[in-house]
């Protein structure tokens, strides 16, 4: 992410207005604009692998995935992301068309540039949204999947996933196996 030079702070309707007409996506994080970088050929095989299994899985049902362009905003963090995979199954996110706040699920895939940001202060954002259940970083350099599921006390607890298990996402009843994760990406073994 490349900070914005202006030390001026933007409002939360500016931003959202100029998301919609910009050519590239930024993130707005507490008045501050970050423009977002494309991501590699791996990064957007594993998104895109894990969003089309979540989408059929949801289709026809009350829940709604979205890959890279919809953002989340967490209203207590003062911030707006775009992450690489969310789900939602919130009736009240289906009031506004440019931003969800009640994701149930959010994924990230990680990439040198942004992996101590995704588990840091994103995380610690994150956390915030009440209605999340499961966090999932998936890296695309090497077979490493770490979930991060809220118990029944509200406390994270960390499952990571070996190249030959099943990903198990309780918070939509979703489960593959992590080959179908690094189809064509990176090879088991």
């Amino acid at each position: 992410m490349i900070i914005n030079p202006s030390d001026q702070r933007i409002s939360h309707e500016d931003y959202l207005e100029g998301e919609k007409v910009s050519p590239i996506r930024h993130e707005y994080i507490r008045g501050e604009v970050y423009a977002m970088v494309g991501g590699s050929d791996a990064h957007e095989t594993i998104a895109g692998n894990l969003f089309a299994l979540i989408k059929n899985l949801v289709r026809g049902s009350s829940c709604r995935a979205y890959m890279n362009n919809m953002k989340v905003r967490i209203e207590t963090a003062d911030v707006y992301y775009y992450p690489d995979v969310m789900v939602t199954c919130d009736s009240r996110d289906r009031n506004n068309g440019y931003f969800k706040q009640y994701p149930s699920l959010i994924i990230e895939v990680l990439s040198p540039s942004t992996e101590a940001f995704n588990r840091g202060d994103k995380f610690a954002d994150y956390r915030q949204l009440e209605t999340l259940q499961e966090y999932v970083l998936i890296s695309q350099n090497k077979i490493n999947i770490e979930c991060f599921r809220r118990n029944s006390d509200g406390r994270w607890e960390l499952f990571t996933y070996a190249p030959q298990e099943t990903l198990q996402l309780d918070s939509i009843n979703f489960s593959c196996s992590v080959s179908e994760i690094y189809e064509d990406v990176l090879e088991l073994n």
